[in-house]
C-alpha cells in the first residue's frame, strides 16, 4: 500500500537570467524559479510549471513524493520537493528546490503517522487520547518511502501507549531511525480536580512508602472522618507499615 499510485511529472526548462526582474517575469507565465541540485551533479537553474509543482505538495504523498522532472531538451530526472517558498499574501510559489534523486541510494524522510479508532480507554473509562507526535523518521531506498503508518487504536485502554515500534514497518525494506520507544500517542486519564490537596499532603506525610495506607485512608469514609484519623493517628499507620 506504501507505494505511491499516481505519478507525477514535472516540465521545466533551463532559467538564463538570474535576479529579481527575470523571477518575476518567469511567474507571470505560470512559471516558477527552481534549482536542481544533489545526486553529485552541478545544480541547475530552472523555471518549472507552478500548477505541476502545486498538485504534487496536495497530493496523497506530499513533499515525500518522487516525480520525474522533464527538461526541454534534456533528459528526465527524479527528484524530491526539498524545499520551497509561498507568498505569504497570495499563497502563490515564489522559488523551489528540487533535489535530484538516486533510486538506488537511501534516504532518511519522516513519514507521517495516523492513527484511527475511538479508544475503549476514552470509550468506557473516561480517559483522553493524546497525540504525542505525527510522524518518525525511517531510512530507505526511494522507490520504499512509506506514504503514512496507519494504526488503529480503538483496542488501547487507559496507560497504553503507541510507540514508534509498534508500527507497521516492513524491516526489510525501511529501518527505523526514531527510537523505537519513543511515545507517539497514548489514553491517558485526566487530572482529577475534586480531591481535596490538604487531604492529599497529609495522607502523604504519614505513609510516604505505603501506598495502601493511604488508600485505607481514603476508602469512601467521611472525608472528615478519614482526615480526622489521618491526623489523629500518624504513629498507628506507621506501626501498621512496619508490622508488615
Amino acid at each position: 500500500s506504501g507505494m505511491q499510485m499516481e505519478t507525477f511529472t514535472v516540465e521545466g526548462k533551463i532559467r538564463e537570467g538570474r535576479g529579481k526582474g527575470p523571477a518575476r517575469r518567469v511567474r507571470l507565465t505560470g512559471m516558477v524559479p527552481a534549482v536542481l541540485y544533489g545526486a553529485r551533479k552541478e545544480s541547475i537553474s530552472l523555471s518549472v510549471n507552478a500548477k505541476q509543482v502545486a498538485r504534487i505538495l496536495r497530493s496523497e504523498t506530499g513533499h515525500n513524493t518522487i516525480f520525474s522532472v522533464q527538461v526541454a531538451g534534456g533528459s528526465e530526472e527524479k527528484a524530491m520537493l526539498k524545499d520551497w517558498q509561498v507568498d505569504p499574501v497570495s499563497n502563490a510559489l515564489l522559488h523551489v528546490d528540487l533535489l535530484r534523486i538516486a533510486m538506488d541510494v537511501k534516504m532518511r524522510v519522516r513519514v507521517p503517522v495516523h492513527t484511527f479508532g475511538e479508544p475503549q480507554g476514552v470509550k468506557m473509562q473516561g480517559g483522553v487520547f493524546e497525540t504525542v507526535t505525527r510522524e518518525v523518521e525511517v531510512e530507505c531506498l526511494p522507490g520504499d518511502i512509506p506514504e503514512e503508518y496507519r494504526v488503529d487504536v480503538s483496542e488501547f485502554l487507559i496507560g497504553k501507549q503507541l510507540r514508534a515500534g509498534d508500527l507497521p514497518i516492513d524491516p526489510a525494506k525501511v529501518k527505523l531511525l526514531t527510537d523505537p520507544t519513543r511515545v507517539l500517542a497514548h489514553v491517558v486519564m485526566l487530572k482529577k480536580e475534586e480531591e481535596p490537596v490538604v487531604e492529599a499532603a497529609v495522607a502523604t506525610e504519614t505513609a510516604p512508602a505505603e501506598p495502601e495506607v493511604i488508600k485505607k485512608g481514603k476508602k469512601e469514609t467521611e472525608e472528615g472522618e478519614a482526615e480526622g484519623a489521618a491526623e489523629a493517628a500518624p504513629k498507628a499507620a506507621e506501626k501498621k507499615g512496619k508490622e508488615k
